[in-house]
């Protein structure tokens, strides 16, 4: 008599313990999700602020508008529309409740959100999925970027990954960053994805420590 082995399932939700890799909060915000924009808006004044992440050529891009009271520096209204998994399109619909809830969320605590956060609100995501998290907050924080400008806020607008970590390369800080999200947690692993330090030594302790810190703020201490 044969005896079949039980199957390890391919992914366990951290939160639930569950084998399924989506909560029900997750198939909640992707089967229905809030604050999704079908069309463009056909005044470009009916929202204050726009921002967009994400390239056609790679996959998910995200496109978010806002509503904005100046006077109270707060985030009235949050509307979305993105093409990518379910991953990302639960993790947008969670951010723009999270933003919107209770009348409105502060400008200065909508910019402290953070992956971890959204994650958080929809009971785990896979790890490898966990970049799709990271485009919500980061169209957010374009679309703010998009007010600051406007209103002249030009202290306040963030700059992002720009610091060059291999000249030879051009590879940037935010490149790292990517190449962490999308998996690539050694130096062996973003050298394949970035070729960053094969010709330029002198910054490989740099890309090291900038794995660590990705890593441990999106995967947890220690996690590799």
């Amino acid at each position: 008599m044969t005896t079949k082995r039980k199957q390890k399932p391919d992914v366990v939700n951290q939160y639930t313990g569950n084998s399924w890799a989506y909560s029900k909060e997750v198939r909640e915000h992707f089967f229905k999700p809030k604050n999704l924009l079908w069309e463009n808006p056909k005044s470009a004044t009916k929202y204050d602020a726009q921002g967009i992440v994400g390239s056609p050529a790679c996959g998910d891009v995200m496109r978010v508008w806002l509503k904005i009271d100046g006077k109270k520096d707060k985030i009235t209204d949050f509307k979305w529309r993105t093409f990518g998994c379910a991953s990302a399109i639960a993790a947008t619909s969670m951010l723009s409740v999270m933003v919107t809830e209770k009348d409105g969320m502060g400008i200065e605590k909508a910019l402290k959100i953070r992956p971890q956060d959204i994650i958080k609100r929809l009971h785990g995501l896979p790890d490898r999925k966990i970049h799709c998290s990271v485009l919500g907050d980061k169209a957010l924080r374009a679309a703010l970027n998009d007010w600051f400008k406007k209103t002249g806020q030009f202290d306040r607008v963030i700059v992002e990954g720009t610091r060059i970590i291999d000249p030879n390369t051009k590879v940037t800080e935010a490149d790292i960053e990517e190449a962490v999200l999308e998996g690539a947690t050694t130096l062996e692993a973003v050298q394949k994805k970035t070729k960053v330090g094969i010709g330029y030594p002198e910054c490989i302790h740099t890309v090291e420590e900038l794995i660590r810190f990705y890593r441990e703020k999106y995967f947890g201490p220690d996690s590799k």
